[in-house]
């Protein structure tokens, strides 16, 4: 069977940096995306979207964009959604990337293949068998609904945040909005303006980022000298504290844990209601029965919607979780620098990655990282030897900054900024740009790609 380039699963922002990265290496590259544009969650016509009307970033434009494809100056400093869309088209538009995409394609299967990775995908009905040299896989985290087990039976709506869109759906209910982390407390502002009432279930303390400091964007400030962990969480939290006060002054619990041991909550408005009363603060649910929800304090209210905004299970389903090196278990998979495979020199997590302010520059930078070290395999140069030896010996580490990270599913795969920036650097300087495009090595017949 004849042997393709690279595959990319996925057209949201880590796919079309993969297909950018490789095109520029001089990399073959076939983009696969199952909706009929690029843009991934951002365009809210993709039916596989699980963004709504009212969305805007949670980072900062200029926290979040390219590097070599900024955002416009005088845009909005969160932008909506539509925005970001419209800057994402953009993007490809500017580097011919729809043209490496093979749109309104899904992939059914992707397994080993003694030349690379046998892919099975389906496109207008029809299916389609492709060998290809190694596989980036780009398709997102926020795909598939994490549904936790009711205690009861609920008899009015239930809806979880990937299928909310307009606030409309709460119009004259009386709402529980279960779990607050940064959908789930833009969801409840939303709410306030069209609900008979809303209150918020948590089980557990958060904490809340205003968006703005000092007119600025809370995560463009600081950055210029770097502190020491501790020393940064003591005087981050210090700040928090006399900016917004702590949880428990607007009924909500304090967290039992320190600043950046979680991703916090960057919204202005959830405190704003809360305080106002137009969102009421519950605890973790204890029992349903019918419309009536009991709560662990022993307080109960009936409710009309729930909107369970309880986050995602990560999931790649197209691909085995033997071949992912994800152990039975485990939140997510064991890879170096959170993609690279300990065994396998051609396959590639991309964007399984979360840190405050990373943005899409330091997933840029994977991608790159990630386009370099196939180019350097193919020219047979001997400059991923440090790379390989890292992967295979260091899959289990974690560069977490000395951060005692919660043991949450959604924290699996959380890395400190600047020293996840800091490693992909360092391999970065060891796989400089080669000057011609690298051409395939030719393999045995039953060569395998392993290192």
């Amino acid at each position: 069977m004849e042997t393709h380039g690279y595959a990319v699963v996925g057209a949201g922002p880590m796919g079309l940096a993969c297909v950018r990265a490789l095109t520029r290496a001089g990399l073959p590259v076939t983009g696969l995306e199952l909706h009929t544009d690029v843009g991934g969650l951002w365009d809210i016509e993709n039916p596989h979207s699980t963004m709504y009307d009212t969305a805007h970033l949670i980072s900062s434009r200029h926290m979040t964009e390219f590097a070599e494809h900024p955002m416009d100056p005088a845009g909005a400093a969160y932008p909506h959604h539509s925005e970001v869309r419209d800057y994402l088209a953009s993007y490809a538009e500017r580097f011919d990337l729809r043209s490496h995409y093979e749109l309104g394609t899904r992939v059914i299967s992707a397994r080993p293949h003694e030349a690379g990775w046998e892919l099975v995908t389906e496109r207008d009905g029809e299916q389609r068998t492709r060998v290809f040299e190694g596989l980036l896989v780009a398709s997102g985290t926020l795909h598939t609904p994490r549904l936790p087990q009711l205690p009861g039976e609920f008899t009015g709506t239930v809806l979880h945040s990937s299928q909310y869109r307009s606030p409309s759906v709460f119009t004259g209910q009386r709402v529980l909005v279960v779990g607050c982390g940064n959908s789930g407390a833009d969801i409840a502002v939303d709410a306030v303006h069209h609900a008979a009432s809303v209150d918020l279930s948590v089980r557990r303390g958060y904490h809340f980022l205003p968006k703005f400091v000092a007119g600025r964007p809370i995560d463009s400030l600081g950055g210029k000298v770097r502190l020491p962990r501790a020393v940064k969480q003591r005087v981050d939290g210090a700040l928090i504290r006399a900016l917004v006060g702590r949880p428990s002054d607007y009924g909500l619990p304090d967290p039992d844990y320190r600043l950046y041991e979680s991703h916090p909550v960057v919204n202005s408005l959830v405190l704003h209601h809360l305080g106002h009363g137009d969102i009421t603060a519950r605890r973790d649910i204890a029992a349903i029965e019918g419309r009536r929800v009991t709560f662990g304090d022993g307080e109960s209210a009936e409710y009309d919607v729930l909107l369970l905004a309880t986050g995602y299970e990560l999931d790649y389903p197209f691909l085995d979780r033997d071949d992912l090196a994800w152990p039975v278990g485990a939140d997510a998979p064991q890879l170096y620098l959170n993609v690279f495979h300990p065994e396998r020199d051609d396959l590639f997590v991309m964007g399984m990655v979360e840190a405050t302010g990373l943005g899409w520059e330091g997933r840029h930078q994977q991608a790159l990282l990630v386009a370099r070290y196939l180019a350097h395999r193919r020219a047979g140069t001997g400059a991923t030897d440090a790379l390989d030896r890292a992967r295979r010996e260091r899959s289990t580490e974690r560069e977490d900054g000395g951060y005692d990270y919660l043991p949450l599913a959604r924290m699996a795969y959380y890395v400190d900024k600047q020293t996840y920036l800091d490693a992909l650097s360092a391999h970065l300087d060891e796989l400089p740009e080669l000057p011609e495009p690298p051409t395939a090595p030719a393999r045995r017949a039953g060569e395998r790609v392993h290192a």
